[in-house]
């Protein structure tokens, strides 16, 4: 399993963090993650460390659909991975309706559809195709009677580090994985649990692999971890009740809540009505008291040295390839040492 760690979009020690990156990747660290939710723009910051760094790969985590156009998408992409010598994954995901109507102003709309013609879109112009696409959600060029008239089929004037830039897609939703496991190169699922990772996404990862083109990478399946290895650090799990809360309980109205579904399918219907119910009533705290301890355990690598390598081989054995982790120490050493730790624990598991 590749190690991965995700650098905060809006801490105000992100420039220290980045000086840091050096030593991060000598402990091995193989892959940093930049998120971009309605903060700082994670391109610009992608580009810092890019310039920061030599071996380390980069990765958006993740660029909303919605926020450019998919050539606008695809430059991006193209560019730092040109920055960075050929080390960028393109990270997409759809987001929410509050995100996405709230700040940006765009209807929230065809989620699947979109994410299947940006990602030819995208390609096309690593190709370096002239660019024509007749979707139902994107025509390139724009029909005459939507514009001017005057769009030329053009192709990207630079040629890309790489024609096939690596492509994760953010999902949970059925569909959305089964299209993942289809076309992207790499899909990274919140909240992973590789007990229930079958029962809940199996289907729709095997269904999208039957069509998937042989011609792609071996899908890499990226699960997400909060880390912290010792016999007084069970403690850490509580760290992550606000988190879980906001996203079970208020990120989206009753009914239209992709992280509450989530956690129904893993079995907590009961917990998820609860925690929705209080967060939406603006009782927060309450919310989070009731994230269930399996959940905060299940989902993190927080415990002895045995537990955290029993979590390790229940994760490779549910098909994971990359740990994006957040390590939990009091200072830069304490995080290094951790990023060592289970660097050589993911090896042996």
């Amino acid at each position: 399993m590749r190690i991965g760690m995700a650098l905060t979009y809006s801490d105000g020690g992100f420039k220290q963090t980045v000086e840091e990156l050096a030593d991060y990747e000598k402990a091995g660290l193989d892959i940093v993650y930049v998120a971009e939710a309605y903060s700082f723009d994670a391109v610009s910051q992608l580009g810092y460390i890019a310039a920061k760094t030599e071996r380390l790969e980069i990765a958006s985590g993740i660029l909303q659909l919605y926020t450019r156009t998919p050539t606008l998408m695809a430059m991006t992409a193209a560019g730092l991975d040109f920055v960075s010598d050929g080390r960028f994954t393109l990270g997409i995901g759809a987001s929410g309706p509050q995100v996405i109507e709230g700040f940006h102003g765009v209807p929230y709309t065809a989620p699947l559809g979109r994410t299947r013609e940006i990602i030819e879109i995208c390609r096309k112009v690593w190709r370096r195709e002239r660019l024509r696409h007749d979707g139902k959600h994107y025509k390139l060029p724009l029909p005459a009677d939507q514009g001017t008239g005057l769009g030329k089929p053009l192709k990207l004037v630079n040629h890309p580090v790489r024609p096939d830039i690596p492509i994760m897609v953010a999902a949970i939703g059925p569909k959305n994985v089964e299209l993942t496991a289809e076309i992207a190169d790499a899909w990274e699922p919140i909240f992973y649990m590789p007990e229930r990772a079958a029962d809940v996404w199996g289907a729709a990862l095997a269904a999208g692999r039957t069509r998937r083109d042989p011609g792609l990478r071996e899908l890499d399946v990226v699960a997400q971890a909060a880390l912290a290895i010792g016999d007084d650090v069970d403690g850490f799990l509580e760290f992550g009740r606000p988190m879980a809360a906001l996203y079970l309980g208020g990120m989206g109205a009753k009914g239209a809540n992709f992280y509450n579904d989530l956690a129904r399918r893993y079995g907590f219907e009961k917990e998820a009505v609860e925690i929705q119910d209080l967060y939406l009533d603006g009782k927060k705290d309450e919310a989070a008291a009731k994230v269930p301890r399996e959940l905060l355990e299940k989902i993190s690598l927080v415990g002895s040295e045995g537990h955290v390598r029993e979590r390790l081989a229940a994760l490779k054995e549910s098909g994971v390839t990359t740990l994006n982790v957040t390590p939990i120490a009091g200072d830069h050493k304490g995080r290094l040492a951790l990023i060592e730790k289970v660097k050589a624990m993911a090896a042996d598991a």
